[in-house]
């Protein structure tokens, strides 16, 4: 390893988010242990297994035994194992607060006071937002669902335990090695790619967005100035991305030309949230993002040429 290099245990590296993150730390020249117990069926992190710098432990993050052994001799701990998506957590009410919420309290409960904890979170907890006010890391939070209040009561445990940083992510986008089709973008170009059409509900309800690969750029960037950035939650999206679901389908129909969208004139979506977010703490950092919205739109179109299957979801 170089001078630099950081001992990192990841939990749920082997996910959406985790995937993409742990090849980028392995190749900036830290160590990282991945803790994971392959949910899905997931063989994402193939590629990894070629460095000597990585470790991968098939287990549980709720095990406080195995969380005992793994936190030894780490830097930093980022704990991304949860059950995401509100949709999953309604599945399995007991799991999504035992993981998404305990799991979380147990890591801060065990890791010692100097190892640094790197957690994010979702800025859906902003829930139905501030009207046309932008919500900024001091709007109170109020989640709508069972996945939001999880991930606002885990942030919640980061925070107060000290020493630690916070991401509260926009709806990501974007090919990952864990690849999601469930995701709001990932979804609608999948649709125009292979339906060329979407149907919408409450077309009007807005949200931000971010792609996976600047979100992993996020805590990079989180490590490398972990003493200026510490003991706060920063927003991490795309400053001119708060758009609506329609919105977001005319980006990509100028992408794809002959992508056609409908808003049903009844029903309602069952994702209520609609808001619009305020990046600029993280951007006063010096953090920027890479990927703009249209960028993402273009990269799926070619992971779509690959993928076809549903199978690529969390439900």
């Amino acid at each position: 390893m170089s001078a630099g290099a950081l001992n990192i245990l990841i939990t749920g590296g082997a996910g959406y988010l985790g995937s993409t993150l742990t090849k980028i730390l392995l190749d900036v020249g830290h160590r990282v242990t991945v803790l994971d117990n392959f949910l899905f069926g997931q063989a994402s992190l193939l590629d990894c297994c070629a460095y000597e710098t990585f470790n991968v432990v098939r287990g549980d993050s709720r095990d406080e035994r195995l969380l005992i052994e793994l936190l030894k001799d780490k830097d930093v701990v980022i704990p991304l194992a949860a059950l995401v998506g509100a949709p999953l957590c309604d599945r399995d009410r007991v799991a999504a607060e035992s993981t998404n919420t305990g799991a979380v309290r147990s890591i801060c409960k065990l890791a010692g006071k100097t190892q640094r904890i790197l957690f994010p979170t979702t800025n859906s907890g902003y829930g139905l937002g501030q009207g046309n006010m932008h919500c900024t890391e001091e709007t109170p939070l109020s989640p709508i669902s069972l996945y939001g209040e999880t991930k606002a009561q885990a942030e919640k445990a980061v925070l107060d335990r000290g020493h630690s940083i916070t991401f509260r992510l926009a709806t990501v986008f974007g090919a990952s090695p864990r690849m999601r089709l469930d995701l709001l973008v990932n979804d609608f170009v999948h649709r125009a790619v292979h339906d060329r059409a979407v149907v919408i509900f409450e077309g009007h309800f807005k949200r931000n967005y971010i792609h996976v690969r600047d979100v992993a750029k996020a805590f990079v960037h989180g490590i490398n100035h972990f003493e200026a950035m510490k003991n706060k939650p920063y927003n991490v999206g795309l400053e001119d991305a708060n758009l609506s679901k329609t919105e977001l389908c005319q980006e990509i129909r100028k992408i794809i030309p002959n992508f056609i969208f409908l808003e049903a004139p009844i029903g309602e979506d069952p994702d209520k949230r609609n808001y619009i977010v305020s990046n600029a703490r993280i951007l006063a950092t010096g953090y920027q993002p890479d990927w703009s919205l249209e960028r993402g739109i273009r990269e799926l179109v070619k992971c779509y040429k690959i993928l076809r299957k549903s199978v690529y979801a969390n439900v």
